[in-house]
């Protein structure tokens, strides 16, 4: 049986994540260690997960979610675990989930589970778009459809929503490094999975596996006639970071025509589809720091 680390990041979200302690605890696997980083909370977070005798690493500051993990992939490549099983602190992997990994950690380095709506558990929480086509889907049966389908069956390959359940190799930890801290919050692990993809990563979900989160924000607004989807937040911190985050990894990993397609999609949805000229300058004001790689400035938005 291979060690296990589990990490989770917090911020003042004493009641999630101690739930999510509870259940990762309570699981027909239950891993060798939980170990949480907490990102300078001002509440009770600490001392409860301390009462609950989980092993918490203190930030000196928020660090964001991207820096927390970063913190924890440093404690996961020190430690003597072989797998790190990565979640998001408002989450709840069901009590199977990672018992319906490991059996894939042989063939994969980048597996996941189904991360569905903690609200209705039948709709994704993050719409996803299916290896083979354009089409973005949202409810649990088309992924379920697709796994079916597959020549493995029960897996859709190539395909994962990191940080959400995922169980992530040594080896590839090893490959690829730690997250990028300067990216804060939002599009910090989608560019871990795009690094881990460009390494040459085997990545999977698996379909019968479920990790439970709450929907949030309006993810997969659709917009240009319903041909194609955008991710509006309400918050000013989230909106900024998930600009500039997205200009930065498709400038990285797909170039001045992925730059482009979002820059594009930006502007019809702040012109057309919800106009908000303010969160449009916004906006283009964070698309600019991300092409120039001109990090910190979300400082601003910070309570």
């Amino acid at each position: 049986m291979p060690r296990i680390l589990a990490v989770a990041v917090t911020y003042n979200r004493s009641a999630m994540v101690t739930r999510l302690a509870r259940a990762v605890a309570a699981g027909s696997v239950v891993p060798d260690e939980l170990l949480v980083v907490d990102n300078a909370s001002t509440d009770d977070t600490v001392a409860a997960l301390r009462e609950l005798g989980v092993r918490v690493h203190e930030m000196g500051r928020n660090a964001g979610g991207a820096g927390g993990f970063a913190a924890g992939l440093e404690a996961f490549l020190d430690s003597d675990a072989d797998l790190v099983w990565l979640m998001d602190d408002d989450g709840v992997p069901a009590p199977d989930c990672l018992e319906l990994l490991l059996p894939y950690v042989d063939r994969y380095d980048f597996v996941g589970p189904a991360v569905v709506s903690d609200s209705d558990p039948e709709q994704l929480c993050f719409p996803i778009r299916l290896p083979g086509g354009s089409r973005t889907v949202r409810r649990l049966a088309d992924v379920e459809a697709a796994a079916h389908g597959s020549h493995d069956g029960g897996l859709v390959e190539d395909v994962v929503i990191p940080f959400n359940g995922v169980l992530v190799t040594r080896a590839l930890v090893e490959r690829i490094g730690v997250v990028r801290e300067e990216l804060f919050i939002w599009g910090d692990d989608v560019e871990y999975l795009w690094r881990a993809r460009r390494a040459g990563a085997r990545i999977a979900t698996v379909v019968a596996a479920r990790f439970a989160h709450p929907a949030t924000d309006d993810l997969g607004t659709p917009e240009m006639f319903g041909l194609t989807t955008y991710n509006h937040s309400p918050s000013d911190l989230k909106h900024y970071c998930m600009c500039r985050n997205n200009v930065a990894n498709l400038r990285e990993y797909a170039g001045p025509l992925g730059v482009l397609a979002f820059v594009v999609k930006t502007v019809w949805f702040y012109l057309l589809t919800k106009p908000d000229l303010g969160r449009l300058r916004m906006s283009l004001g964070a698309m600019h720091d991300g092409f120039y790689g001109r990090w910190g400035r979300h400082e601003r938005y910070l309570p």
